[in-house]
């Protein structure tokens, strides 16, 4: 991932970058090798990392949020094992920062119905919704994705492709704001796009935690061979690296690779024609050495859930500092104080 360049437009702060996940349960390979790492590498180089546990967000597809704290502690355990200094970055909670979802409200008044119902991302999230019925909630969630990247003005967010479409939604939100105010206050945020290809669960799907097809963080090296063990691969026993003709082949391949730091056409040769058995079998070592040091330290912070408490506690203060402070800001401009 690229190094993000200076910002010459505010000399006055670090850059600030916001992502985060849903607390919907345990982070998975998917995650690690799609944004965990690339948040370490991010927080290295000197940026303001911000990192919402989006609790509210999980209400836009599901009916209930089960256990919502036991999974945002979880979270927290899998942030910290992986790298993120909780003196360096900001981690909190939506539930936590009320100003933060205030400015839902004036944001919502700057975009129509129909381009909430145009935004494929929405689109998506509908047809694959667990809801009987789609919940408002539903249609006004990618403006609650630009609250949470305008709270603390975000000058980065890193996205995939398929989020694209609510960060132009999130752009098209403060320079509406700023144009109808006449004011610079909110910046219009960047995208960092992510080189990690996307990593493929054990069905030969993408890796979700909602499929039942990833291999969590916190999975034990025998549990880890299993899950692998049960992987779809085929019928052809020489073992190529070809996505688009063998996925599932392709991604066990891959997943060897980034733990090994190797190309995946140099694993697919080395293990030629040993085979699916062979395949997995080299997957599992390699998944299992890579990760033996972070759940060495996943399992030393697991003793202690109040410090893990204690973070979110520190990270809650600070976010709801600076979500007052631009809150108060916004109400100013709009003449509402």
């Amino acid at each position: 991932m690229p190094t993000p360049a200076p910002d010459r437009r505010r000399p006055a702060r670090r850059r600030r970058v916001l992502t985060g996940d849903r607390p919907t349960g345990p982070l998975h390979l998917g995650h690690y090798f799609g944004t965990l790492q690339n948040r370490v590498r991010l927080q290295q180089t000197g940026v303001d990392l911000f990192l919402v546990i989006a609790d509210y967000q999980v209400l836009t597809d599901r009916d209930l949020a089960h256990r919502p704290a036991e999974h945002a502690e979880n979270l927290v355990l899998d942030y910290l094992a992986a790298g993120i200094d909780p003196e360096l970055a900001t981690v909190f909670t939506h539930s936590a920062v009320p100003a933060l979802n205030q400015l839902l409200l004036p944001f919502l008044s700057l975009v129509s119905v129909a381009e909430l119902g145009r935004n494929p991302t929405v689109k998506d999230e509908i047809a694959h919704s667990r809801q009987a019925a789609v919940s408002g909630l539903m249609f006004t969630y990618p403006v609650h994705q630009a609250a949470d990247i305008l709270f603390c003005k975000a000058d980065l967010v890193p996205v995939g492709q398929d989020q694209l479409p609510h960060l132009e939604l999130t752009r098209t939100i403060a320079r509406r704001f700023n144009d109808r105010y006449r004011t610079d206050l909110l910046p219009e945020p960047e995208a960092l796009l992510s080189d990690t290809p996307l990593l493929l669960g054990t069905d030969g799907a993408k890796m979700s935690k909602s499929r039942g097809n990833a291999v969590p963080l916190g999975a034990t090296e025998d549990e880890t061979a299993r899950l692998l063990r049960g992987a779809t691969t085929d019928a052809d026993r020489h073992i190529t690296y070809d996505p688009q003709r063998r996925p599932g082949v392709s991604g066990l391949v891959r997943l060897a690779a980034l733990c090994q730091d190797r190309d995946p056409h140099a694993v697919a040769e080395e293990i030629g024609s040993g085979g699916a058995a062979r395949l997995k079998a080299t997957v599992t070592e390699a998944v299992n050495e890579h990760l033996r040091p972070l759940r060495t330290r996943r399992a030393a912070l697991a003793t202690d859930r109040g410090h893990l408490r204690a973070v979110l506690d520190a990270g809650n203060r600070r976010a709801n500092a600076v979500a007052d402070a631009t809150l108060a800001e916004v109400r100013a401009v709009m003449g509402s104080v």
